[in-house]
């Protein structure tokens, strides 16, 4: 069986898995790590569904007065928007109305962001996440010289490696609801 298929056939199980266990669960405590206090401009997400809530965290960040970017879909890549906390500037994504993205100028200088909070449905002891399959997020990872830090709810570390392809970028970190795990990358 080929990686992509394995990770197809994985997605769906971990969705479903996802789905039946769902609790909502804070990673504002991620805001005072020291990884998140050094950085001055960071790369978050708005959360949909049953992925980790981004709420919380996402507040945190701007009260303590980060500079905070969301991604926007621009054809098969990611572009990032400098976020104020406004629901304003948030409009439904083209991929799906379930998506909310920023409005408003794409950042030029991908160098400015420190740090990349990342959506996973699972990610392994090596770092390794799978996401939902667009390449989206390695893509971007791929461009970027943030420290990365992948959001996943309790018992989502995977203890065996996921499958890997040539394009899957590592992340530095994983945050489950109650703890931090670094990876040596």
């Amino acid at each position: 069986m080929s990686a992509a298929s394995e990770k197809s056939e994985l997605r769906t199980r971990y969705r479903f898995e996802r789905r039946e266990r769902y609790l909502d669960h804070s990673f504002s405590y991620l805001a005072t790590s020291s990884e998140f206090s050094k950085a001055s401009a960071i790369a978050s997400y708005i959360s949909y569904g049953d992925e980790p809530n981004t709420k919380e965290l996402n507040q945190a960040l701007l009260k303590s007065g980060k500079d905070l970017y969301l991604p926007r879909v621009n054809g098969i890549d990611l572009e990032w928007v400098l976020w104020n906390g406004s629901s304003a500037q948030l409009a439904p994504s083209k991929l799906s109305k379930q998506l909310l993205e920023p409005t408003g100028e794409a950042l030029k200088d991908l160098s400015l962001i420190n740090l990349i909070v990342v959506p996973a449905l699972r990610i392994d002891r090596s770092g390794y996440r799978l996401g939902q399959g667009g390449g989206f997020y390695d893509r971007a990872l791929k461009k970027l010289s943030a420290w990365s830090i992948g959001l996943i709810h309790p018992d989502e570390i995977s203890s065996v490696n996921l499958p890997r392809e040539e394009f899957d970028m590592p992340l530095n970190a994983a945050a489950t609801p109650d703890l931090i795990l670094r990876f040596n990358s």
